[in-house]
């Protein structure tokens, strides 16, 4: 494979050459002109100056200002395919044999044996291409791979000019804000193009290489079409479209397998041995055509696929894209399914022995075993408010209490856990509910509807956002009673096959956790409720808001310290944790590797189950094509393994660094809080010195910017909040804090072994430390510029500056090194080839937005400003 350097230049010139072919000679020279400019400006020595560089970059006129915006903007996306490819390389300790490289081999295939590994799509706006870019990307990236195995060279580069030159042609913004629905779309195409294809083959290679099999634990989730925490959008509605969609996009992959596979099984029955249980299975498949009498496995076959089809419409409501030969009944569950499957496997191991094992029959096995009939579990999410406001209505409607919301929270867990104790339901079908109640009750409905269709997998849990008592994981249980997927058993126990689990979001919802949870399982019904799911329970952690609370160091050391008291609680009451880690892409919420951040867990915090968010661009990066997704998902799977069965993360002086930190933790907490929250003009300084009102125009995703119409720091969602930091290159809420709390720390030797010894620190300023070398204090003085109070302007940015230089001042000396990212060459590089591309077009936002903020109506200006935004993404890739 050819390195990331020769394929930029590759990809490169294909772009240049198509914009020479579409839009001229002329254009190309100005754009080209402008490329070796900024590249000589960031070049040692080079002659070029930025005042020249930025005197070109105003020299455009508006028209070539939008192509010259859309050529760096697909650079960087060529730069992004190149290094995904080189990614694709996996480090030997982020493969499972690798990991096992310490580990015993036995223990290691215990722990999966009862393991759970979740990939979580969810709709979170920080995507800000289209699909149609994407897909273009992806065949080019496609392509690529084709000539690595051996295309012909030609034929490959006929193809690769093919799509650079209608992804040159593809408009870059969205026409319409996306829909529910267009974001259900897109997450099936990876589930479809990358999960379904992967999953199957590295559990065939993971049971080769332990020598045992194992049950399906690498399971993909979803919340897309479940999540209405502070989206209006998500409906009864779009949680049916989200389900259908899946299951027919899963059952149409069966029905092309199977297709394929009775293709491949053309085995005579005059030259092969049948047994009974294949030939009944035949015999009762339907297809009597002649010229498969003496073809078992074809007739068997035809039959399965005859009954998948009619399950699909009976589940669905849609045809088959190819239609079935003989009528069938449709399949109860999977289990039926995979019941016949085993007949086909069964039979050709007694012929053939393990001839046939690990190909198609057995992929498409391990497809249904993991996919079902539902393709992903799709959790419910709604805000703990929400609910109070709905069991408060029904309870007062049915007369039980009269202002629920009014009694403090051990009266309303006295009244909840009275309503849970009998069968008696509280809607009435006659009463008049407010819109809110009904449209919670619609989807509660919907979603014992889809238990009915599909089973239990198709949704486990129901996540409670702002969960900071009992009572808000009560009130989850009284609306599921509501709709029978709560109830009392024959003997009074209570059971649930939707799992209500708390989101600590803040830090002191964080810090609460412990408290909560204790206070959970001290029930006696609750306790016999978790003891009869196996004894699991869940607890989602937030990155996001915790972030914005409290700062960068504040939120990993409130969320390392929060899984550290919930093991200890867990124990106590003998139950398993399963955490549910809301990470992002930007470190600001959460992001950086994954591999990193899981084998930095705390001890005790994994045991083998973990579920983790995939957001925004972070998806399409992970998990674009099936080698990008098979790297990424076996990365997390050996996370896994590591965290949970070795001690790395528990350093012996650990008491004692846990001591240090939280002073360091509550250090940066204070200037943290001390710039955000409560310096006065500090929200002016934001919403002027960032693209935040312009970043509202972009259309990426279906929920609003902020939960509440208020403009204030505190109601703005976390995803806006940390892209727009990025767009300006100031980054704020991937460091602020840590400078102060790290260079006054009373022991620098203490912190420098705690460094060197502790993953969880190492972490964390590793993370630190990639983001303060995305950030840049020149171009972001810049966006200060655009704060007309020059004395805020002033005040807060001497501030920031002043902070950002001691992070990375502390950065180096904990670290040892002389310059950021000396000891991560590859990252190092990947950042110095996009800073030409990101730069310019920094410099026309700035310009565009003063533009745009004084009065300018020209259309092609707002839209400069949007394809700037665009470009600046792509080129930090992690920004949302």
């Amino acid at each position: 494979m050819a390195d990331d350097r020769e394929d930029l230049r590759y990809l490169g010139r294909l772009l240049g050459d198509a914009i020479r072919q579409a839009d001229g000679v002329a254009l190309y020279d100005r754009i080209e002109a402008i490329r070796q400019a900024a590249v000589a400006v960031h070049r040692d020595g080079g002659e070029e100056t930025p005042r020249a560089l930025e005197t070109r970059l105003d020299d455009l006129s508006i028209d070539d200002t939008l192509a010259f915006v859309r050529g760096f903007t697909l650079f960087s996306l060529l730069a992004n395919i190149a290094e995904d490819r080189l990614g694709r390389a996996a480090r030997p300790e982020t493969t499972l044999a690798g990991a096992l490289a310490g580990i015993d081999r036995a223990a290691a295939a215990e722990l999966l044996t009862g393991a759970l590994i979740a990939p979580v799509l969810t709709a979170h706006p920080t995507e800000v291409r289209r699909k149609s870019v994407i897909d273009r990307e992806a065949a080019i990236a496609h392509a690529l791979a084709e000539r690595d195995a051996g295309a012909d060279p030609a034929d490959v580069e006929a193809d690769l000019r093919r799509q650079i030159a209608v992804l040159w042609r593809t408009r870059p913004l969205r026409a319409q804000r996306i829909v529910v629905q267009d974001e259900v779309d897109t997450a099936l195409s990876y589930l479809r193009g990358s999960f379904l294809p992967t999953i199957p083959r590295l559990h065939a290679a993971w049971e080769k290489l332990l020598g045992q099999p194992l049950p399906s634990f690498l399971k993909p989730g979803t919340w897309i079409g479940g999540d209405r925490d502070g989206n209006p959008n998500v409906t009864a509605d779009t949680l049916r479209y989200a389900i259908d969609s899946a299951a027919a996009t899963v059952m149409q992959f069966y029905l092309e397998e199977l297709h394929a596979l009775g293709a491949l099984l053309a085995i005579s029955e005059t030259l092969a041995p049948v047994t009974p249980e294949l030939r009944a299975l035949a015999d009762a498949g339907g297809d009597a055509a002649i010229q498969r009498a003496d073809e078992p496995y074809r007739r068997a076959i035809t039959g399965i696929y005859a009954r998948v089809a009619a399950t699909l419409t009976a589940l669905t409501g849609q045809a088959p894209a190819r239609p079935a030969t003989v009528p069938a009944v449709a399949y109860p569950d999977s289990a039926a399914l995979l019941a016949d499957l085993a007949v086909l496997r069964d039979a050709l191991a007694a012929d053939l022995g393990d001839t046939m094992k690990g190909g198609r029959l057995d992929r498409l096995t391990r497809a249904v075993e993991t996919f079902g009939f539902h393709l992903a579990t799709i959790d419910l999410r709604q805000n703990a408010d929400v609910h109070g406001r709905v069991v408060a209505e029904l309870l007062a409607v049915a007369g039980v209490e009269a202002d629920y919301l009014a009694l403090d929270r051990d009266g309303r867990v006295a009244v909840l856990r009275r309503e849970l104790a009998h069968r008696r339901l509280l809607a009435n079908p006659y009463a008049a509910y407010s819109e809110e109640t009904a449209k919670e009750l619609a989807i509660l409905r919907a979603a014992a509807d889809a238990h009915a269709r599909f089973g239990p997998e198709v949704i486990r849990a129901y996540i409670v956002s702002k969960t900071s008592g009992v009572d808000n994981l009560l009130e989850v249980h009284l609306l599921l009673k509501e709709v029978g997927l709560f109830a009392l058993g024959a003997d009074g126990a209570p059971a649930s096959e939707i799992m209500a689990g708390p989101l600590f979001e803040t830090i002191e919802d964080l810090e609460a956790a412990p408290e909560v949870m204790t206070a959970y399982f001290g029930y006696p019904e609750i306790a016999a409720l978790v003891q009869g799911r196996g004894g699991l329970q869940e607890v989602m952690v937030g990155y996001s808001d915790s972030n914005k609370d409290g700062g960068y160091l504040t939120s990993n050391w409130s969320l390392h310290e929060g899984a550290l008291a919930l093991v200890d609680v867990f124990r106590r009451a003998g139950v398993r944790l399963q955490l549910f880690h809301g990470r992002g892409g930007a470190v600001g919420r959460g992001g950086g590797s994954a591999f990193e951040a899981i084998r930095a867990q705390p001890a005790g915090s994994v045991g083998g189950r973990i579920r983790i968010t995939e957001q925004g661009e972070v998806i399409a990066s992970k998990y674009g094509t099936p080698g990008l997704a098979a790297a990424n998902l076996e990365a997390m799977t050996a996370a896994t393994v590591l965290a949970s069965l070795t001690d790395s993360a528990a350093p012996a002086a650990l008491p004692a660094y846990r001591d240090a930190f939280a002073e360091v933790s509550a250090a940066a907490f204070r200037a943290y809080r001390g710039l955000v929250y409560e310096t006065p003009g500090f929200k002016d300084f934001f919403r002027a010195a960032t693209p935040i009102a312009e970043i509202a125009e972009l259309k990426i995703g279906s929920r609003p910017a902020s939960r509440t119409k208020s403009d204030r720091i505190e109601d703005l969602r976390a995803i806006p909040w940390v892209f727009s930091w990025a767009q300006a290159r100031i980054m704020l809420p991937g460091w602020f804090g840590s400078g102060t709390a790290l260079t006054r720390f009373r022991d620098p030797g203490l912190l420098k072994a705690m460094a060197a010894e502790w993953p969880f620190l190492g972490v964390t300023l590793s993370n630190l430390e990639m983001v303060l070398a995305k950030s840049d204090m020149g171009v972001a003085e810049r966006y200060a510029a655009l704060v007309p109070d020059a004395a805020l302007r002033t005040r807060i940015f001497t501030a920031i500056h002043d902070e950002w230089r001691r992070a990375c001042d502390a950065v180096l000396t904990l670290t040892g090194q002389t310059a950021l990212l000396d000891r991560q060459p590859q990252l190092a590089r990947s950042i110095k080839l996009r800073l030409p591309y990101i730069e310019p077009l920094n410099h026309l936002q700035i310009e565009l937005i003063r533009r745009y903020r004084g009065g300018d109506t020209d259309p092609r200006v707002r839209d400069g400003i949007l394809l700037t935004i665009n470009g600046v993404a792509a080129g930090l890739r992690n920004s949302g």
